[in-house]
């Protein structure tokens, strides 16, 4: 790839790293004196919160509002749903079981003032996790989820009321525009924002945060790669055995390097159909499951939210422990895997999640975003390329049912 392709799909995430890197340097070099430029992070974090509500209102109901194709996917995307699902959430119960044998943070820790939410019973946390008892309640970021299920909702019956609902169609997806135009004027702030941050929190906690970062990053290598050759072939063994695995992988060779090489899922999507065609996909399944597949098949990303959690979960102390807190933790990881991933923002949207429904300070978003930003192009990777062992399997589950 030359300098200047690269530099074309890497600039932003380089210069954010750069910025964040500066501040780390920075808080090393003048310790506690570095946190005059606190108010310089608080106002990034508190734009980004700002805006939590609105984004996921209008990106989650004006792009279900739209989905008319839906109704003409049948048997199709109900199988591609199934294994989107499943398979997400193997990819978060993999690196769950990696987090728990190998813990990143060592035994660097932030102390909380109130602590992360207490463990309630099984009950009550599914009514809070999925409803409130007021809409005025929906407002707030700490009930993410349930606005994610109103919206959702209301995407739904705006799609059901037919032509007439037209003009609101058009109304929410101009307002959903506005707010990715919004994003994108607040990210101009990010790399001042992330460089006080950082300063300030390595000024306050000392490089020992740097070293968490390093390991996590490592970690989450280690286990996309096991995940990639043990589970993808897993998959093309079920769907073919040893020749089908033997040839998937020769298949997903040049989707992985396109993957790697551009940082992006829709990119790798030509290199992915023609692979698809070379193992002999249907096409009527390739042409739907890969491109809905770019969008709203993530694995990588399921991975990344079990990384982010339990990250957060150590770094401030807190035990990871209890099955409401790990059913928890397994459920955004496929909601950032299959649902958000699909949605304009949804990266942003998950890491709000996570924050909210955790009860986390607000000061936690940086350090789960920038989890996001470094473990990005292998997350990409697996991705990208998990589309094509998940879209053989569909193509036999449709075949088999035919």
């Amino acid at each position: 790839m030359s300098l200047k392709l690269f530099w074309h799909h890497y600039r932003f995430p380089l210069l954010l790293l750069i910025s964040i890197c500066g501040g780390m340097i920075t808080g090393w070099i003048m310790g506690s004196d570095a946190n005059w430029l606190s108010p310089f992070g608080d106002i990034f974090v508190n734009m980004l919160f700002t805006i939590a509500v609105p984004l996921v209102f209008f990106t989650i109901s004006s792009s279900i509002a739209n989905m008319n194709s839906l109704k003409r996917l049948g048997k199709i995307l109900g199988y591609m749903l199934m294994v989107f699902g499943i398979t997400s959430l193997i990819a978060a119960v993999f690196m769950l079981v990696g987090v728990l044998i190998v813990n990143p943070v060592g035994n660097f820790g932030i102390t909380l003032s109130d602590g992360v939410k207490e463990s309630v019973d099984l009950g009550t946390s599914i009514v809070e996790l999925f409803t409130v008892s007021d809409f005025s309640q929906l407002l707030s970021k700490n009930h993410m989820f349930p606005l994610i299920i109103f919206s959702s909702f209301f995407g739904i019956s705006v799609s059901l009321v037919g032509e007439e609902a037209a003009p609101l169609k058009k109304i929410l997806n101009v307002c959903s525009s506005a707010m990715m135009r919004l994003i994108k004027i607040i990210m101009y702030y990010a790399p001042i924002g992330l460089f006080a941050y950082f300063a300030c929190l390595i000024g306050t906690y000392g490089p020992e945060l740097i070293g968490s970062y390093a390991k996590t990053f490592i970690l989450y290598l280690v286990m996309a790669v096991l995940y990639y050759g043990i589970f993808y072939g897993i998959y093309a063994y079920i769907v073919g055995g040893k020749r089908m695995v033997k040839k998937s992988f020769k298949s997903m060779m040049l989707p992985t390097l396109t993957a790697l090489g551009t940082c992006s899922s829709l990119a790798t999507l030509p290199t992915n159909i023609d692979a698809a065609n070379k193992l002999e996909v249907s096409k009527d399944v390739r042409d739907v499951a890969l491109p809905i597949g770019a969008t709203m098949h993530m694995e990588g990303s399921s991975m990344a939210s079990i990384l982010k959690i339990v990250f957060l979960f150590t770094i401030f102390g807190e035990p990871f422990t209890g099955i409401g807190t790990i059913t928890t933790a397994l459920l955004i990881s496929v909601l950032s895997g299959v649902v958000m991933s699909g949605i304009p923002g949804g990266g942003l949207i998950g890491e709000l999640l996570i924050v909210s429904l955790y009860d986390f300070p607000l000061t936690a978003f940086p350090i789960i975003a920038t989890i996001g930003w470094l473990v990005d192009s292998p997350a990409t990777a697996l991705n990208a390329v998990g589309d094509i062992p998940t879209t053989l399997m569909i193509d036999k589950l449709v075949k088999d049912k035919s």
